[in-house]
């Protein structure tokens, strides 16, 4: 099976070369689709100067999102799977094998990687006591929560960016997300059509606003409407 991997990128010069070198050390059949989402601190330019046939590039002629990015590169990838990856270095492809298993094993069409595993004695690069200090857990905890009781999701991590799909699956959802309510709208819309979400501990690396974080309080509170209005809705 091929590996379509999808990273939407804006304004991610300090780190977009080094996922693409940890992307590529991933001995995995793949594709690459990189989508720039009209960058302005040279990230554009690193990209249109490479010149790889693993990776197709596009560009935005405006900034749209991260969400409209992704849409871009489900349209345009040819794998048997796909898998969202982020431009920075919060999440590592050395987990790409045990994310696709399950696919690949035909236990799920769905597979979301987990930072909150349930099982006990996973290692975290989170210490407890920066978890419960980050506004990020506790958004996460609120979205997490409204996908089990609107959607009986039965995970522990909605908003990851470890997100993997068969590719028929989820080009056959009809998306329509432009910033950061992906997450949201496709949880709903497997879930709604009945795909189970199977769920893989991954590490995690998390990385501040000051070092280039994006999301932001208003991007919550978007995600807690997509997920409530994607339950009356398609």
């Amino acid at each position: 099976m091929k590996l379509s991997i999808i990273i939407p990128a804006y304004n991610e010069k300090k780190t977009i070369d080094e996922i693409i070198k940890r992307v590529k050390a991933v001995k995995i059949s793949k594709e690459i689709i990189i989508v720039d989402d009209f960058s302005t601190d040279g990230t554009r330019e690193f990209l249109k100067n490479l010149h790889d046939p693993q990776i197709k590039t596009f560009f935005h002629k405006k900034n749209h999102g991260k969400s409209h990015g992704v849409r871009v590169g489900i349209k345009e990838a040819k794998g048997d799977i796909i898998i969202i990856q982020d431009a920075d270095l919060e999440y590592d492809p050395k987990d790409y094998s045990k994310l696709i298993k399950p696919i690949e094993q035909g236990k799920s069409k769905v597979v979301y990687g987990t930072r909150f595993p349930k099982k006990k004695g996973h290692p975290s690069l989170l210490h407890p006591y920066e978890i419960l200090s980050n506004p990020f857990y506790f958004a996460n905890k609120i979205l997490t929560t409204m996908a089990n009781v609107l959607y009986n999701a039965h995970i522990t991590d909605e908003p990851t960016c470890y997100k993997v799909f068969d590719a028929k699956v989820l080009k056959s959802l009809n998306l329509k997300s432009e910033r950061f309510e992906f997450c949201p709208e496709v949880t709903a819309k497997v879930r709604k059509k009945g795909y189970k979400i199977y769920e893989v501990p991954i590490s995690y690396n998390p990385r501040t606003a000051e070092e280039g974080k994006k999301i932001n309080f208003k991007d919550g509170i978007e995600a807690i409407w997509t997920l409530i209005k994607y339950r009356f809705i398609n």
